[in-house]
């Protein structure tokens, strides 16, 4: 029972991956997307095969997983040949109930409902995934992994806001943190880079994509992190504004007339580079200021200070760095900014030596000058294998 299939249910798509576990490696992935939407497709590959594509549309989550299931009929591997381990399902938000992953049962699914609050974008939809893998596949242990569990270390002084009482024991105000799934396998393979066991390094990791994050990690076990209730607090992201002042939804109620949803609409989904560039791409962003767009440039800039800045405050919070960690689609794969974000931190150990930094790769590598006193890591991240490896882990434990 080697083989974990991991179901990654968002608003209107389904990512999936079947593991094997034994020979580590994937057998079969793909994307069902635009749910609910005119348009879906469904793309299933194989390694060293042509993609399967199935058009849609797909009504609804449950005509998107019998798609999956089609899929695996008509281009393989056949599921009904293969003893599933586990299916490991990725759930944004555990709240503090959750502080590692679950095995899914009806007081569970209830659980991650009652926290939808918190993540309304999200738990649903993970939730909804997890509703119809039951239903296919109901004989098989079902793990829900959480991405915020890995900051479930996070000490009282981080995690606390400076808000009433009541917001907090009632209403759950509170830092929890995300990306959680990601840096707990970057945590480890960074470690091993390093030659060390997790619990002997403390990193920056610095998980850069669309969605964007930073996190202090000290031996092993994360201390700090720029989430913060929700994903929109920290770094600039794609459509997300990263830090604001707290009061910038009441003046604009007051002088704009705009709602409390109306701006937590426009701070998600209108801001960080779309707002500032036009496009929420970091590639498009760089077309753009490379063809002299100002507004273009500026969003480079501000985007790299904030990445800078909570570098040198987590570089405080753990007082040794052993490594600066980039993943994440624009972490791995944007070498200027790379640069941009370690630029004026020599005196901190941190630089990027150009040639090596220069040198696009999907492998683990080093892009610090060698001999650096802080090793600056590009470590690619694998959120489906750490959800594959902590359902294993859990499934076999129970037994």
């Amino acid at each position: 029972m080697s083989h974990v299939l991991v179901v990654n249910s968002g608003s209107s798509s389904i990512k999936y991956r079947l593991l094997d576990m034994a020979a580590q490696r994937p057998i079969a992935w793909g994307i069902a997307d635009r749910i609910g939407e005119d348009g879906g497709e469904l793309t299933h590959r194989r390694p060293g095969t042509d993609p399967h594509v199935r058009p849609g549309p797909f009504a609804d989550h449950e005509a998107g997983l019998s798609a999956v299931l089609d899929a695996f009929g008509e281009a393989g591997p056949d599921l009904s040949g293969i003893e599933l381990a586990a299916v490991g399902h990725r759930v944004v938000h555990g709240g503090d109930r959750f502080v590692r992953p679950a095995v899914v049962d009806d007081a569970v699914m209830r659980a991650v409902e009652e926290l939808a609050p918190l993540a309304p974008l999200h738990n649903p939809a993970n939730l909804e995934g997890i509703r119809v893998a039951r239903k296919s596949f109901p004989d098989v242990p079902h793990v829900a992994v959480f991405d915020t569990a890995f900051h479930s270390t996070l000490p009282p002084a981080a995690h606390t806001y400076a808000v009433p009482g009541t917001w907090r024991t009632e209403y759950g105000v509170r830092r929890y943190g995300f990306h959680g799934t990601s840096c707990a396998y970057v945590t480890r393979r960074a470690a091993a880079w390093l030659g060390r066991d997790p619990e002997q390094v403390n990193l920056i990791v610095l998980h850069l994509g669309n969605g964007a994050s930073a996190t202090a990690v000290a031996g092993g076990r994360s201390v700090d992190t720029s989430m913060g209730m929700t994903p929109l607090e920290g770094l600039v992201m794609g459509t997300r504004s990263g830090d604001i002042d707290p009061s910038l939804p009441g003046y604009l109620a007051r002088e704009a007339g705009l709602t409390a949803g109306e701006v937590d609409t426009a701070l998600n989904r209108e801001s960080g580079l779309l707002a500032l560039a036009g496009a929420n791409d970091m590639r498009e962003v760089r077309r753009r200021a490379a063809a002299g767009e100002s507004g273009a440039a500026l969003a480079l800039e501000v985007y790299a200070h904030r990445v800078r800045k909570y570098v040198g405050a987590y570089y405080a919070v753990l007082g040794r760095v052993d490594a600066v960690v980039f993943t994440a689609g624009v972490g791995e794969h944007d070498a200027r900014l790379r640069e941009d974000a370690l630029r004026g931190l020599d005196a901190l150990g941190l630089a990027v030596d150009p040639e090596r930094n220069a040198a696009d790769s999907g492998e683990e590598r080093e892009v610090s000058p060698p001999g650096a006193r802080v090793p600056v890591l590009v470590v690619p991240t694998d959120e489906e294998w750490e959800i594959a490896v902590e359902a294993v882990a859990l499934v076999e434990g129970r037994r």
